[in-house]
């Protein structure tokens, strides 16, 4: 982890502090996290299955569906940053060089309007 803690590093100490508290971090390697993860990544994922995509945004602004949506991303981020403590990971340190390695990597005035091919 870096030595000054980035924005998210008190929430993400939070999440540390909950499975500490129930003594889930016996549970809490990284492949398990992992599958966690996965596994409510697909639950978000599934909220927007069938959902054509030109309607995904308007149908998850308001209400129920966004409720559910909000509670699907929020369990994503919980369980990554749950990894990112499995592995001693600031993780929004590494995102933040991970997004400047992007600018480097694809300038606006190569790629404006143009999706990234794969490598």
């Amino acid at each position: 982890m870096v030595d000054a803690p980035s924005a998210l590093m008190p929430f993400q100490q939070d999440v540390r502090g909950f499975a500490a508290e129930r003594d889930w971090t016996q549970f809490h390697d990284p492949k398990s996290l992992v599958l966690a993860l996965v596994g409510e990544v697909g639950e978000l994922a599934e909220l927007f299955q069938w959902v054509p995509a030109d309607e995904a945004r308007r149908t998850y602004s308001s209400g129920p569906r966004r409720q559910r949506a909000e509670e699907e991303i929020s369990d994503v981020l919980i369980y990554l940053l749950a990894l990112g403590n499995s592995l001693d990971i600031d993780v929004l340190d590494a995102a933040t060089r991970k997004l400047a390695a992007a600018r480097d990597r694809f300038p606006v005035e190569s790629v404006d309007g143009v999706a990234p091919e794969k490598d």
